[in-house]
């Protein structure tokens, strides 16, 4: 069994463990057995990886290529590049963190974590397929079990939230397979055969007006799941609903799907088509990111506020992409892990804060500081991360972001928007104080909630897991950044 294909086994072994276990016990212990198991994988690839790119030049390693469906050339070929390795490490760390997060969970357990598997499994199946046929099947696989884990297991307005968050995926998803298949009739473009193979696509020249016309279908396809203004409508109601590990895996890892897509099939394939749209849509990114920031402001529900906040900074990915600059592309990548894990820490912060004072409101909240110092501390050095402080992954993200998209070869325009888009911290740094001199340092709202429970020992190991990475990332980026900046020399080729 090659290493890649244990991403995809491993999941379905779980499930199938799941399928017959019994009661909540069992359920969450095959879960948390499955998901560390997948983690130490994800660790085991990240290590293999460097030593295989010491004598290995390829785009992609660990390359398995196994016909599928041979009428239409669909092959199950997988294969990693250093990009594809961080964000596997982010998927296996974040699904690890939700299970602990959700270990209390007593309505249908076992549909629950079978329901988080599947989710995993998808998003770890479009991270090593080189196939776009491939990558598309997993991209669904990704997206359906969001409707279940909100209908099912949400709150609120559960199934307006999961039937508006289905039926805006699926017709992003419907616009994505329009762009595909036209990739794939101009495949042959040279002379060769029609193929949905990504690497072999990106040494065809695909005629410019079949570039022009499909780069804002795979484009728009991608990017509706990493919330583009104005197609973000359904992220925010959708976190609202989500049970507290959905959230996480909602905004930690999915919506990555969108920006990975975009880098790896619309700029990839495209280039061309990436030029001559660029403009348009990273305007549309760049409103994205400072309407995200001041709608978090107007926001009173923490899951609402943390929503709009992931709106701005999956823009900011969005942003940095199309500025078409190496730096900045860096800066993406990193910007990627670190809003997976730090959205992922707020959301399991606020899913304790919610389960012990049984509201999510900030007029109502304060004084948590002195209730729940654990939960009050972490939350705190959350808010600082996500302000891009120096010492967290933020900020490291942000920088290259920012310095790449105002260097000497940019622009009037570009540097206007990056103007535009930096001021945007200010905003972010207005919500995060106020939330944190609220909720945390503020007055008690009132003496009912004077006597909660402390957090446990599962829940302080989810939220370490998410914590240290971005600590880490923060003080030594430098080994993340090289192994990214490697990956990125072919597509900078190819567009730059």
């Amino acid at each position: 069994m090659d290493i890649l294909t244990l991403f995809i086994i491993v999941p379905i072994i779980t499930i199938i463990a799941l399928v017959f276990s019994k009661g909540l016990e069992r359920s969450r212990v095959v879960s948390m057995i499955g998901s560390i198991i997948q983690l130490g994988m994800a660790i085991n690839l990240m290590f293999a990886y460097f030593k295989e790119r010491a004598v290995n030049t390829d785009i992609m390693v660990f390359s398995k290529d196994y016909v599928w469906f041979k009428s239409f050339n669909i092959h199950y070929n997988i294969g990693v590049d250093g990009i594809s390795v961080a964000l596997i490490l982010l998927t296996a760390i974040v699904v690890l963190a939700g299970v602990f997060i959700s270990w209390k969970t007593s309505e249908l357990p076992k549909e629950f974590f079978i329901s988080l598997i599947v989710l995993s499994l998808g998003v770890y199946g479009v991270f090593i397929s080189i196939d776009l046929f491939t990558l598309f099947v997993f991209f669904e696989i990704a997206v359906i079990p969001m409707y279940l884990l909100i209908g099912i297991w949400g709150s609120g307005p559960r199934e307006y939230s999961a039937m508006k968050l289905t039926l805006m995926l699926m017709g992003a998803s419907a616009v994505l397979l329009v762009g595909i298949l036209g990739i794939y009739f101009n495949s042959n473009a040279d002379g060769g055969a029609l193929t949905f193979n990504i690497l072999d696509i990106a040494q065809v020249h695909i005629p410019l007006a079949a570039q022009k016309l499909f780069f804002p279908f795979v484009f728009i396809g991608f990017a509706v799941i990493s919330a583009l203004f104005p197609f973000h409508t359904w992220s925010p109601d959708g976190h609202a609903s989500a049970p507290t590990a959905v959230s996480m895996l909602h905004a930690g890892v999915l919506m990555k799907l969108g920006g990975y897509g975009v880098f790896r099939v619309a700029m990839f394939l495209l280039p061309a088509g990436a030029l001559h749209w660029s403009w348009f849509f990273i305007i549309l990114a760049a409103i994205g990111v400072v309407y995200g920031a001041f709608s978090a402001i107007r926001q009173t529900d923490l899951k609402y506020i943390n929503a709009y906040a992931s709106v701005s900074h999956l823009g900011l990915v969005l942003f940095a992409l199309l500025t078409l600059n190496k730096i900045a592309w860096n800066g993406a990548i990193i910007q990627s892990l670190s809003h997976g894990l730090l959205t992922a820490l707020f959301f399991a912060l606020i899913g304790m804060i919610y389960g012990r004072t049984h509201t999510r409101d900030i007029t109502k909240l304060g004084g948590m500081m002195k209730i729940l110092p654990f939960i009050g501390a972490i939350y705190v050095i959350t808010g600082l991360a996500y302000l891009g402080l120096p010492g967290f992954s933020g900020f490291v993200a942000e920088m290259n972001i920012f310095v790449g998209a105002f260097q000497q070869n940019a622009d009037t325009f570009n540097r206007v928007l990056t103007i535009l888009v930096v001021s945007s911290i200010v905003v972010t740094s207005v919500y995060i104080l106020r939330l944190v001199g609220k909720i945390m340092m503020g007055p008690l709202e009132t003496n009912e909630v004077t006597d909660l429970p402390r957090a446990t020992w599962y829940e302080k190991t989810g939220i370490l897991l998410l914590m240290l990475p971005v600590i880490g990332i923060g003080v030594a980026p430098f080994w993340l950044s090289e192994m990214i900046m490697k990956s990125l020399e072919p597509f900078i080729q190819g567009v730059l």
